[in-house]
C-alpha cells in the first residue's frame, strides 16, 4: 500500500482508503453487518489504514459498524468522519427528503458551532474513540457562516478530540473561505472518470495551497466495474435508480468504454476496476480515493488496484479513450 501526507497535516493516509457509505445501508439497497466488519478487516490487514464514514450513512450505522471493526486495533487505524447533516432537528438549510418505504424524514444541512460540537461527542461515542483523524463538513450549510463552522474545528483541534479538519463538497469559493478561517487539511468531492469537474478548479487550487483531495465515489458507484446491464434493477431503496450515470444508454457507453480497457487490464494482470482505481489516484493533486467494501473479497480487489503502475503510454491511451466517451 502507498500512503501520502493529507495536506499539512502529520496524517499519512492509504491512497486507497475505505469508504463505508454503503455498509450503513441507506441509498444502497441494504448491507451485511457482518460482512462488513469482515471488509473492514480485510482492509486493514491488506494496508487501508484509513476510513472514511459519516452519521448520515444509515444514520449512525456505518460510524457504529467502524467502531466495532476497529475496536482494539484503534492505533492501527485512521477514522474519518463529517458532521453538517442532520435528521432529528429542523435547524440549518433544508437538504431533502430521507424516505424508507412509507417513512419519510426531512434532513437538514447544520454546520452551526453549537450542533458540531454536540455531533462531534455522538461520533466518538459511536466509534468508540476519543479522538477523530479527520473531521469533515459534510455539506456546506448556507445559513451559517464558513467562518462560524472553521471556529468550532479549531476549537476541537485545541481541545485534542480531532486532529485535523475537512470539508466535503465545496466550491473553491468556499474552500478560500475556509482556508482563510481556520486550519483546513483536506477536501472531499466527489470525482471518477466519468465526473471529472474538479480537474478544472478544485484541483489546483489544493494544489497550490498544499490541501489534501480525498475523493469519492472513483467508481462512480460501481458503474465503473462494468458489472452493470443496462436492463439492471435495483434493489429498493437504491437511489442509483435514479441517477443520470445509470440510465440504460449511459450504461451501454460506459461498458463500451470498459471493454476497451480489457487489454490494458489483461497486460497488468488486473481487473478494469483496478485499472479505474490505479488511474484515479494517479491523477495530480488528488491524495487518495474512497473506495468501498461489501465484503472481504471486494476489499481485497480494491487493495490490489495499488500492485501495479499505469506506464505513462497506458495512462495516456485511456485519457485518450475518454475524450470519446460522452454521457447523456
Amino acid at each position: 500500500m502507498e500512503y501520502r501526507q493529507l495536506g499539512n497535516s502529520d496524517i499519512h493516509a492509504s491512497v486507497i482508503t475505505f469508504g463505508a457509505w454503503a455498509i450503513g445501508g441507506a441509498f444502497w439497497g441494504g448491507a451485511d453487518d457482518d460482512k462488513a466488519i469482515e471488509a473492514i478487516h480485510a482492509s486493514i490487514d491488506l494496508g487501508i489504514t484509513s476510513i472514511d464514514t459519516a452519521p448520515m450513512y444509515g444514520c449512525g450505522k456505518s460510524e457504529q459498524l467502524v467502531g466495532k471493526a476497529v475496536a482494539g486495533i484503534r492505533d492501527k487505524v485512521h477514522i474519518f468522519t463529517k458532521f453538517g447533516m442532520n435528521w432529528t432537528m429542523t435547524e440549518g438549510e433544508f437538504f431533502f427528503d430521507l424516505r424508507e418505504g412509507d417513512k419519510s424524514t426531512q434532513v437538514y444541512r447544520n454546520a452551526k458551532k453549537d450542533g458540531i460540537i454536540y455531533e462531534c461527542e455522538v461520533s466518538l461515542k459511536k466509534l468508540r474513540t476519543d479522538y477523530i483523524d479527520l473531521y469533515q463538513c459534510h455539506w456546506r450549510d448556507h445559513t451559517t457562516p464558513v467562518e462560524e463552522t472553521m471556529e468550532a474545528l479549531e476549537q476541537l483541534i485545541q481541545q485534542g478530540k480531532i486532529r485535523a479538519a475537512g470539508v466535503c463538497n465545496f466550491n473553491v469559493d468556499e474552500i478560500e473561505t475556509a482556508r482563510q478561517s481556520g486550519p483546513l487539511t483536506s477536501v472531499q468531492p466527489p470525482y471518477s472518470m466519468v465526473r471529472r469537474d474538479i480537474e478544472k478548479d478544485v484541483l489546483p487550487y489544493c494544489r497550490e495551497h498544499n490541501i489534501g483531495v480525498v475523493v469519492y465515489s472513483p467508481m462512480q458507484r460501481g458503474l465503473l466495474t462494468g458489472k452493470f446491464r443496462p436492463d439492471h434493477q435495483f434493489a429498493s431503496g437504491d437511489s442509483r435508480a435514479n441517477e443520470r450515470y445509470f440510465k440504460p444508454e449511459n450504461v451501454r457507453r460506459v461498458n463500451a468504454f470498459l471493454d476497451q480497457l480489457r487489454p490494458i487490464a489483461s497486460d497488468y494482470n488486473a481487473t478494469v476496476g483496478q485499472i479505474v482505481l490505479n488511474w484515479t489516484i494517479r491523477q495530480p493533486g488528488i491524495t487518495a480515493a474512497l473506495v468501498g467494501a461489501r465484503d472481504a473479497v471486494q476489499a481485497r480487489e480494491n487493495a490490489a488496484a495499488v500492485n501495479f503502475t499505469l506506464s505513462d503510454s497506458d495512462f495516456l491511451q485511456i485519457n485518450h479513450l475518454l475524450e470519446k466517451l460522452e454521457l447523456e
